[in-house]
């Protein structure tokens, strides 16, 4: 498992005792990108890294490719080499590092200037800032295109029993030797057995090809068979995944996280009968 950093809360003290129990408890992957907070998350990171001197200890993964301002909240996509080069430089201050172990084009459109990124990325390998680059990413068509151009090592996808589209690429994206990273296991708590309660307040009108009906009466058969989490953590581990990045915004949530996980690790079955699968061709957004 590692450790999604984008909701670890905002007062340092809080956001610490969550990290250093992520390291007692084996976890050594912190993913983070310039965009959560506008850098105070990095910068969070950053603090804690240096004053528990656990550099050496942590793989930090970060993002790049929205260019934003400290003014408003106006966000636009910005992909290119000069905000790629000229970003990582900020993210590694805030992270008080020299080098980053992975760093992620945060999104992509099949109309970005692809080749500019590939060659922003492999010149910050060269140089020794970054160690190695991939995506973030669920748009099949921008995910081909980096695996058969560039030397990408992983791409991160929102991946559980609910979106589980990306079953759809596995092989092609395994055939290139690259890594899954499964962000969103439980699908913002939806697969907790806190889901009636999640429906109400996140997805009253659904989600994916599910209406609130459907999910509500999926979830709930589903809740039979197995604690929801468990099953949750169960599918991504019979999928080709290389770590499921889980996010806490607490000490409990994070070591509810682990005993799911712990609980099921050793399991060789699931099953996702009560689910839906999905398409591909009618989500590229």
């Amino acid at each position: 498992m590692g450790l999604g950093c984008m909701n670890l809360p905002h007062r340092y003290n809080d956001a610490a005792l969550i990290m250093n129990t992520a390291i007692d408890q084996g976890i050594n992957y912190f993913d983070t990108a310039d965009l959560y907070d506008k850098g105070k998350n990095e910068e969070l990171i950053g603090k804690f890294l240096k004053e528990h001197n656990k550099r050496s200890d942590i793989i930090i993964a970060s993002k790049v490719g929205n260019a934003f301002n400290y003014e408003d909240d106006d966000v636009k996509w910005d992909p290119s080499r000069a905000h790629i080069l000229s970003s990582v430089k900020e993210s590694l201050r805030r992270l008080g590092t020299d080098y980053l172990d992975l760093y992620m084009l945060h999104g992509g459109m099949i109309e970005d200037n692809k080749d500019e990124t590939i060659d922003a990325f492999n010149t910050l390998k060269r140089d020794g800032l970054i160690r190695t680059y991939g995506i973030s990413s669920i748009r099949p068509n921008v995910i081909d295109y980096y695996l058969n151009h560039s030397d990408i090592d992983v791409v991160m996808m929102q991946f559980n029993m609910i979106d589980n589209r990306p079953e759809m690429l596995t092989e092609a994206i395994a055939a290139h030797d690259v890594k899954i990273l499964a962000r969103g296991p439980v699908m913002k708590g939806l697969l907790t057995d806190n889901y009636a309660e999640v429906i109400d307040r996140k997805f009253k009108d659904g989600v994916m090809d599910y209406s609130r009906e459907e999910l509500t009466e999926t979830l709930t058969k589903a809740a039979q068979d197995a604690p929801l989490a468990e099953s949750a953590i169960r599918y991504l581990l019979n999928q080709p995944v290389a770590s499921i990045v889980s996010g806490a915004s607490s000490v409990d949530q994070l070591t509810t996280n682990l005993a799911h996980y712990e609980q099921v690790s050793n399991s060789k079955t699931t099953t996702r009968d009560h689910f839906k699968d999905l398409d591909y061709k009618d989500h590229l957004s």
